[in-house]
C-alpha cells in the first residue's frame, strides 16, 4: 500500500510522468471535402446582361396592346371597334432599342421623341402669343410618387437650364406655388395624378402644347407602380380618361410607357376595395 501512494504522489508532483495519449492518425478520415462545383443560376447568372434585357423598351405595337389591356381592366370597360381603329402604334412613342431606359437616358429618348425640333420645343425660354402659351408643357412625365418624380427631373437636366421644368405634386408643395410656376413657359412637367389633374381642373395646367405624356412604369422597392399602386393608380386613370383619352383618339397626344413592361400579373395589380 506504501508503494502505490508513493507512486501517485510522484506522478501528481511530476506532470511528466502522466500517460501520454496515443496520436491519432493523421490520414485516416481526416481528408478534406472537396468542394462541389458552384452550380449559377441562368437567372442570377451575368446580371448586367440580364437587366439590360430587361430594360430593353418594348415595341411601339407591344406597348400600345399592354396599355389599352391595362386601360379596359382596371376601368372595367371594353373599347368599341371604331375607338381601336382610332388607336394606332403611331400614338405610341417607340424608343431606342440600344438605350436602356433609366434616368441617365431619360432625356437623350425624349431628344429622340420630338426629332430635329426638340431644341426649339424642349429648350425655349419665351411665351410666343399664339403659339406657345404659359403653363402648357410640350412633355407631361406622370409618376406614382413625388420622389420618383424629382429623381425623373435629373434626367432633363441639360434641357432645363434655361427653362426650368415644374414640379406637380402635393408634397412640401402648395397648390398656389406652382399656379404661380404655371404662369410662365413651361416646356417639361412632372408629378402625380391627383396634382396634375387639380391643376388642370383649376385651368392653371394648360393643355394646348402637349405632345407627349410619359408613363413612368418603373415599380418601386414593394413591386408597385403607376398601374398597380392602389390609389395612385386609380387617380391615374381618372386623370387619363377627363383628359387624354379623346385626345390620344383624334392623334393630338402620343404615349410613352418609360420602363420594362411588365407581365400580366404584375400588370393588373391588385384592385383596391
Amino acid at each position: 500500500m506504501g508503494s502505490v501512494k508513493a507512486e501517485k504522489s510522484r506522478s501528481l508532483k511530476n506532470p511528466k510522468n502522466k500517460r501520454k495519449k496515443p496520436l491519432a492518425p493523421t490520414n485516416l478520415n481526416n481528408k478534406k471535402k472537396s468542394k462541389k462545383p458552384r452550380i449559377q443560376n441562368p437567372e442570377t447568372n451575368n446580371n448586367n446582361e440580364i437587366i439590360q434585357k430587361v430594360q430593353q423598351p418594348a415595341s411601339a405595337s407591344e406597348q400600345l396592346s399592354c396599355f389599352l389591356n391595362q386601360f379596359q381592366s382596371a376601368n372595367g370597360v371594353q373599347l368599341s371597334s371604331l375607338e381601336l381603329e382610332s388607336l394606332k402604334d403611331t400614338c405610341i412613342v417607340e424608343l431606342s432599342q440600344d438605350t436602356d431606359q433609366d434616368v441617365e437616358n431619360l432625356g437623350k429618348h425624349v431628344k429622340a421623341a420630338f426629332g430635329a425640333s426638340w431644341k426649339e420645343v424642349l429648350c425655349g425660354k419665351q411665351v410666343l402669343e399664339g403659339k406657345v402659351d404659359p403653363g402648357s408643357p410640350a412633355l407631361l412625365v406622370v409618376s406614382s410618387s413625388a420622389l420618383r418624380a424629382i429623381e425623373l427631373l435629373r434626367g432633363f437636366r441639360t434641357l432645363t437650364k434655361d427653362c426650368h421644368a415644374v414640379k406637380l405634386f402635393s408634397k412640401h408643395m402648395k397648390v398656389e406655388e406652382q399656379v404661380s410656376l404655371l404662369k410662365n413657359r413651361v416646356n417639361i412637367a412632372s408629378g402625380t395624378p391627383s396634382r396634375i389633374k387639380k391643376l388642370i381642373d383649376i385651368e392653371a395646367l394648360a393643355l394646348s402644347r402637349l405632345a407627349v405624356i410619359l408613363l413612368d412604369i418603373h415599380p418601386d422597392v414593394k413591386g408597385y407602380s403607376l398601374f398597380t399602386l392602389p390609389q395612385v393608380r386609380d387617380e391615374f386613370w381618372d386623370l387619363y380618361k377627363n383628359y387624354f383619352h379623346q385626345r390620344l383618339l383624334e392623334g393630338d397626344l402620343r404615349i410613352c410607357l418609360y420602363g420594362p413592361l411588365p407581365s400580366g400579373n404584375e400588370f393588373k395589380g391588385k384592385k383596391s376595395s
